[in-house]
């Protein structure tokens, strides 16, 4: 890969070491807050300025933008463990996918396998882009030495890099495997074993990796080649289809099984009763989970025909749209009947995240389903673009509305019905938990150790010593705040 670097191009560079020394500030200073939308406020910053608005797939592109953004501000409003350590790995996913689409061809096809290709050569090419950059520099700095000299610099630096980091590792095993050797290595002279220095290094390195990592990505974005067989059909060669009258057996047979079990089943599948013999648990759980697996199966069975079954006889395709719209049909009603057993699992046993999540999962099915029926009737409609852009709706819609919100606020209306609720599961959760014990401390102060809990949550808080600005959260100085005031004092 040729580089010619020009005055514009050695800007840049100094632009991306400040976005660098952004992404040390943002992600390595303690517990990541509102400091994750300050960076991609700042990366994307660099991004318009570079491009200057003139970009591609602008639709598709906008609807990713507006959800990278969206799941970055969890950070700094929510506090949910789940989707954080989710996110950390899905967001710098979404923004290589978003500033790879949207600076690529207009006719590019983002929903095939092919377009998955494209995104590892464009990070490869990054990648390779940033150490042919060091190269070059090395050798432009130390062009007025000889090549001994330079090459021997060049290996006592690789030496130091992975010489370093395996002197450390190495260290801390003899020092955990003999006391004797801990207490002369810990006897060094201090400004050797100096921590700041140490930590002040790493970060050092941090921000140069980054800067290179940013600049070599930003440079060859706009290098917009295709992807193979992303702009054209797949030829047919390369697929084996299935057989229609295979198929068709197999959807009959399938369709009488579920038709007879639903007309045997019906009479309990939509009643708030229980099964004569079975507790809520067993009975919630026997047919949950069976008919979720059985649900999914039906959607990898239909999704599978639609695209490897063709025929062009018309009573073929008719029979076909026919057996495809009763598994639709006969799925929908399974996943009515296991949503309605969980809801009276809950009614019982009260909410957690897990059973909230799972409801949230069975009306994403539902949707599914329901634009699968639509794509059985019409056929020209695409599957795989519908299903991406619902399931980065439906995840980022699960990250802004607060589950543990949902789940806490369940918890409390159930505990003025029935006065049950499960405070140490409450407890158990963030920040939106604890802001649940404390209005359920507000109504009933006397509740059997919730006090106690409170008055650790709040010791926990005070204790903190991370105030930083990258870790500030909304939902936690809000609980911060409110524990403060809160009178704990009541016997």
């Amino acid at each position: 890969m040729e580089i010619r670097m020009k005055r514009n191009d050695v800007f840049f560079l100094l632009i991306c070491l400040g976005l660098g020394v952004l992404a040390e500030l943002s992600f390595f200073h303690g517990r990541i807050g509102v400091s994750y939308l300050v960076f991609i406020t700042g990366f994307y910053a660099v991004l318009f300025g570079k491009y200057r608005l003139s970009f591609n797939n602008r639709r598709i592109g906008l609807l990713l933008m507006i959800g990278i953004w969206m799941l970055a501000g969890t950070y700094a409003f929510y506090d949910n463990v789940l989707f954080r350590n989710l996110n950390v790995l899905l967001i710098p996913v979404l923004v290589f996918f978003h500033i790879v689409l949207i600076t690529s061809s207009n006719n590019i096809n983002w929903s095939k396998p092919s377009f998955v290709v494209f995104l590892f050569e464009k990070l490869e090419q990054g990648l390779r882009y940033s150490s042919r950059f060091c190269k070059i520099s090395f050798r432009k700095v130390f062009k007025n030495m000889n090549d001994q000299t330079a090459q021997t610099i060049k290996r006592v630096f690789v030496g130091l890099l992975i010489g370093i980091p395996l002197l450390m590792v190495i260290t801390g095993l003899l020092m955990s495997a003999d006391s004797v050797f801990q207490d002369l290595v810990l006897r060094l002279p201090e400004f050797v074993l100096e921590l700041n220095f140490l930590e002040g290094a790493f970060r050092s390195i941090l921000v140069v990796l980054f800067t290179l990592f940013f600049f070599g990505i930003f440079q060859v974005l706009q290098v917009r080649t295709k992807p193979k067989d992303s702009f054209g059909p797949i030829k047919e060669k390369s697929i084996r289809r299935w057989d229609s009258i295979t198929a068709v057996t197999i959807l009959i047979l399938l369709n009488a099984v579920y038709v007879l079990f639903a007309v045997i089943q019906f009479k309990y599948f939509f009643n708030d009763g229980l099964q004569s013999g079975f507790t809520y648990a067993e009975y919630a759980r026997r047919g949950f989970f069976e008919l979720i697996f059985v649900t999914l199966i039906n959607w990898s069975i239909l999704i599978s025909f639609l695209k490897l079954v063709q025929d062009d006889r018309r009573s073929m395709k008719i029979t076909l749209k026919v057996m495809y719209s009763l598994l639709v049909a006969v799925s929908g009603v399974m996943l009515t009947s296991a949503y309605q057993r969980l809801s009276l699992y809950e009614a019982a046993y009260g909410f957690t995240l897990d059973r909230v999540l799972a409801h949230a999962f069975m009306i994403f099915l539902m949707v599914i389903f329901a634009y699968t029926f639509i794509r059985v009737l019409l056929e020209r409609l695409s599957i795989l673009h519908f299903y991406l852009i619902v399931g980065l709706v439906f995840y980022t819609g699960l990250n802004v509305i607060s589950l543990e919100k949902i789940v806490v606020n369940n918890n409390l209306e159930r505990y003025e019905e029935t006065g049950k609720i499960d405070i140490y599961y409450l407890s158990h959760l963030s920040y939106a938990g604890i802001d649940g014990l404390m209005d359920l401390y507000e109504a009933d102060p006397d509740y059997p150790e919730l006090r106690q809990l409170l008055v650790k949550h709040h010791q926990r808080l005070s204790n903190e010593m991370n105030n930083s600005w990258q870790s500030f959260n909304l939902m936690k100085q809000k609980v911060t705040d409110r524990l403060e005031k809160l009178d704990l004092s009541h016997e």
